[in-house]
């Protein structure tokens, strides 16, 4: 049964810098829940990423997505509409992302769940292309006990996003030494994780021993979770759903 769910924006002090806006939902019921970092695509906090973390809260968990871009001016704090115009400012808003400060966001947003909210110790964490890549780079660096990641961006090449100075995938030995488990979702057509580049990605994760599954939905495209627009695949978001409850129910409870 879903849970009633309260949510809200909040504010979050990270070191010193502006206060960053957060998105945060729980269950309405008293007691203590684990958390859920979520990720957000290239447009920030629009109301699709509040929705899915609503619908995290839904399953039992105090889910949490930071506005990345708050070191850059308060007006991404309600998210970017999509616009031609729009993914010009976003990607260049995402060169001037660095790894010590997502870091810190990710972090500084555990941290409120915990101390504000009565999340659990248990943490997991999910995302969606850009927000996928930041949520490969939480299993590097955070104390996660599951990660889902969807369609991420960028992983085996550098110069993007947090692919930088080196690819991200580089850091997969990390992810091993915490034993996060991961969950990752990939679409057959998707024009920008190619055939190769999953091949790469699960390469490194057998290689260094972290304990994953990827799954490959045929004639998906990139984005293919969000209703409404062009990708959408229901067939896929269903199956890749019901696979992201079965991952957080045996990693983190509830």
């Amino acid at each position: 049964m879903a849970h009633e769910v309260i949510a809200r924006e909040v504010e979050i002090e990270v070191g010193g810098a502006t206060p960053m806006t957060a998105y945060l939902a729980r269950p309405a019921g008293a007691g203590e829940y684990p958390a859920v970092l979520v990720g957000a695509e290239l447009w920030g906090l629009t109301e699709d990423v509040r929705e899915i973390v609503r619908e995290v809260a839904a399953l039992g968990y105090v889910a949490i997505v930071p506005d990345v871009y708050h070191r850059f001016g308060a007006d991404t704090a309600a998210g970017l509409a999509e616009s031609d115009e729009n993914r010009t400012r976003a990607f260049e808003l995402v060169g001037r992302l660095t790894r010590d400060g997502v870091e810190a966001d990710l972090r500084a947003c555990v941290a409120y769940a915990r101390e504000h909210e009565g999340a659990s110790g248990k943490t997991g964490a999910l995302g969606f292309s850009l927000g996928g890549h930041i949520t490969y780079f939480a299993a590097s660096r955070l104390d996660l006990d599951a990660a889902a990641v969807y369609y991420p961006g960028w992983l085996p090449v550098a110069g993007t996003a947090l692919s930088r100075p080196q690819p991200l995938l580089e850091e997969t030995g990390r992810i091993a030494e915490r034993d996060v488990r991961m969950l990752m979702f990939f679409a057959e057509l998707d024009h920008v994780i190619d055939a190769e580049q999953r091949r790469q990605i699960g390469d490194a994760l057998t290689a260094d021993g972290v304990r994953h599954e990827l799954v490959v939905y045929p004639g998906a495209q990139h984005a293919f979770f969000v209703p409404g627009r062009e990708p959408y695949d229901k067939a896929a978001a269903d199956d890749s759903w019901t696979r992201v409850r079965e991952l957080f129910a045996a990693e983190l409870g509830q």
